[in-house]
């Protein structure tokens, strides 16, 4: 797959991009592309911030996700204001990041995005279009028609173990 790209901030390459944090990192590490540092109070709304790039997929059976990037989230409280950003594959404007605090109010920190901060990742997955059939019912029985949300439980214990 060949993917067209065009660095609109001409910072990126002396902070390191296109770049992945190892050899086989599914995510490519995209950076804060701000002329300033940005402070995102807890809960305030989200932040867009510019990737400093923008590119062209092209082919239909492929599209790009910006994802957070799991330590920022998980120990700072930094996770994407759309949870996880979809591309398509006609899209050609600039990558944009959607940056918010989820830390608490009360007792929540402030999170620092300083220029050139590696603060999320683009990931380029296949996608599948399904050809639907409109039916009245389903063919099979799955058994969890009605019970929704949260009907298998939290318990550990599979009823009907995997094969291999």
């Amino acid at each position: 797959m060949k993917v067209e790209l065009k660095i609109l901030d001409p910072r990126l390459p002396g902070w390191g991009f296109p770049s992945r944090g190892s050899r086989l990192a599914a995510g490519l590490d995209l950076h804060a592309c701000l002329d300033r540092p940005l402070l995102l109070e807890p809960q305030a709304p989200a932040a867009l911030i510019s990737a400093g790039i923008a590119f062209r997929i092209g082919d239909p059976d492929w599209c790009a996700l910006v994802l957070p990037r799991s330590g920022l989230g998980h120990e700072g409280g930094l996770v994407l204001g759309n949870a996880v950003g979809l591309i398509d594959a006609d899209y050609e404007g600039p990558c944009l990041i959607s940056a918010w605090n989820r830390n608490p109010v009360q007792r929540g920190s402030v999170i620092e995005i300083r220029p050139g901060d590696r603060i999320a990742q683009l990931v380029f997955t296949r996608i599948a279009r399904p050809d639907f059939k409109i039916v009245p019912s389903f063919s099979g029985k799955a058994g969890r028609l009605e019970a929704g949300f949260g009907s298998t439980g939290v318990e550990a214990a599979c009823p009907d173990p995997l094969p291999g």
